[in-house]
């Protein structure tokens, strides 16, 4: 069985808080059941690690929570946040403190391709 979970954030649009509550949830109720996890933003979604972008968005209409308190609720239970370095190019560098790594392309295909990884993407 494995016991890494990779979620790899690549079409999920960032301005549409509703669709981001999934991924992050689902990181941090995994990272709970002791399994390591990391979530990689890439593409479209990389934005979401740029400061100021995430604690903009609601996860829903009545405003309670944002997209970056889920990010932090996953962070502290444990879940590692990286970002492809080819997103910086596209958004900027100045990033959330919970963005742990900056990562390439061969790292994540060699993540999702290990037998100890389940991959989900979004």
């Amino acid at each position: 069985m494995a016991d890494k979970l990779l979620i790899v954030m690549v079409n999920t649009d960032p301005t549409n808080g509703s669709e981001l509550g999934a991924p992050f949830f689902q990181a941090t109720v995994a990272a709970a059941m002791e399994y390591e996890v990391e979530v990689i933003l890439t593409g479209r979604s990389g934005e979401l690690a740029v400061r100021g972008v995430a604690e903009n968005l609601n996860i829903k209409p009545d405003g309670k929570q944002t997209v970056y308190d889920y990010i932090k609720e996953a962070y502290a239970a444990g879940v590692k946040f990286k970002v492809c370095t080819p997103t910086l190019e596209l958004w900027g560098n100045d990033l959330i403190p919970e963005i742990t790594d900056t990562i390439g392309g061969a790292y994540l295909i060699s993540e999702a391709m290990d037998d100890n990884t389940v991959t989900f993407t979004y």
